[in-house]
């Protein structure tokens, strides 16, 4: 039996070269569309570690699948990255991990948010907490059990690389639809150490108004693009008060669940033109009772009210990336409960469990597939924002947590 001490030091002694494969996974930069790169070097990573590999294709064709978001393009040469190892008797799992990261503006960055460093024990660039630093603290635990001669985490236990769980979540349905499954799956998400169990639905929307423009001489006499996207902003934090007057007890626990977010406003093209067109993309929370087409007849409905007071231009309206189902894992599942007592037999105390106004991939397992699945991750800060970085000692504490988790998944 490995005993919590000789964990803990064998995790110490291989946390540099984590440490080394994260900044060599954050320079990488993965944006939607470029995850070749750093799929290529997770794949290196899983072969490393004895894993027998594959690429799994996402198809075009997922996009017709009733529970696929609503992508950007095409997924030709893009793919997911499977690794797995030999089963014998017993329970199977999978972590899964995502390998997609958000866009980034570098003029808010104090450096080159793809060129890491480590600052006072904090690993900074795009992608290091979200969630690349689950990557190498799942990573590290499987080392650590290996230098310490244990064949667990050798059998039964697939890793699965995805793209787009920032967008759509196409590529684990993709791979769920290719057969790849497991009896538990644990997500590496960053959760602060704490455990996720499950998260609201997410609709996006896109909005192009067409308001044909003019010269800026005549601004006074034509319809204000700009006045109406400030009225289209204050229509969504009315829409969002609404869809937060009766939360649902399952996030009632969430001080305001359903945020409604406009991500993106493209307007006008030439200070001395009156914009031609304006474009917005709009992340919608919301409870599960409201569907995504009855998300987009209110925005439809809210739209169209606004411009009544602007000419009544022609718009356009759809659905594009999220169409996600919330989803939730019951607080007394044997996963949680084997999850928080791995880390507190290792680490003293149980970890807090929660539920989070936003989404994961692993509401697909539980939803569809009856599968047990739950995040738990590593500390970090600026997720999605300006110089996001991940605290390295989090990630060391995840995988003592993760190894532990295994050893007794695998001999029970």
């Amino acid at each position: 039996m490995i005993t919590n001490k000789e964990l803990l030091t064998a995790i110490s002694a291989e946390a540099p070269q984590a440490f080394e494969f994260l900044m060599g996974l954050v320079s990488r930069a993965s944006l939607r569309g470029e995850e070749g790169p750093a799929q290529e070097f997770v794949q290196a990573a899983l072969e490393d570690l004895g894993f027998t590999t594959q690429r799994i294709a996402v198809p075009d064709s997922i996009s017709q699948d009733p529970l696929a978001g609503v992508p950007f393009a095409t997924y030709e040469g893009r793919f997911d990255v499977l690794g797995t190892t030999p089963h014998s008797s017993g329970r199977t799992l999978l972590i899964n991990g995502h390998i997609d990261v958000v866009p980034v503006n570098e003029l808010t960055w104090s450096s080159d948010p793809f060129a890491p460093f480590i600052r006072e024990g904090w690993l900074f660039g795009r992608g290091s907490g979200d969630m690349k630093g689950g990557f190498a603290m799942a990573l590290l635990a499987l080392r650590a059990l290996r230098r310490l001669g244990s064949e667990i985490g050798q059998r039964n236990l697939s890793f699965l690389s995805v793209i787009e769980e920032e967008y759509t979540g196409n590529g684990t349905l993709a791979a769920i639809r290719a057969g790849v499954t497991a009896d538990a799956v644990i997500l590496p998400e960053p959760t602060n150490l704490n455990i996720l169990l499950g998260g609201i639905a997410i609709t996006w929307t896109k909005i192009v108004i067409r308001f044909g423009g003019g010269h800026a001489e005549s601004s006074d006499r034509l319809a204000s693009p700009a006045q109406a996207v400030a009225r289209l902003i204050d229509g969504f934090s009315e829409l969002e008060v609404e869809l937060n007057q009766n939360v649902p007890t399952t996030y009632d626990e969430i001080a305001n669940p359903f945020n409604v977010n406009v991500g993106v406003i493209n307007l006008g093209e030439w200070p001395s033109s009156v914009p031609a067109v304006a474009e917005l993309e709009v992340r919608i929370g919301h409870p599960d009772s409201i569907s995504d087409e009855e998300i987009l007849a209110r925005v439809r409905q809210l739209v169209g009210a606004v411009l009544t007071t602007a000419g009544n231009p022609q718009f356009e309206l759809h659905l594009h990336g999220f169409k996600a189902q919330g989803y939730v894992l019951a607080g007394d599942h044997p996963l949680v409960h084997s999850v928080a007592s791995a880390h507190e037999a290792v680490h003293g105390f149980r970890p807090e469990s929660e539920i989070m106004g936003s989404t994961t991939d692993a509401r697909y397992y539980v939803n569809q597939l009856g599968v047990p699945a739950l995040c738990y991750g590593p500390i970090v800060k600026n997720m999605h924002g300006s110089d996001e970085c991940v605290e390295l000692r989090s990630i060391e504490i995840g995988a003592a947590t993760l190894a532990r988790f295994m050893i007794d998944y695998f001999e029970h």
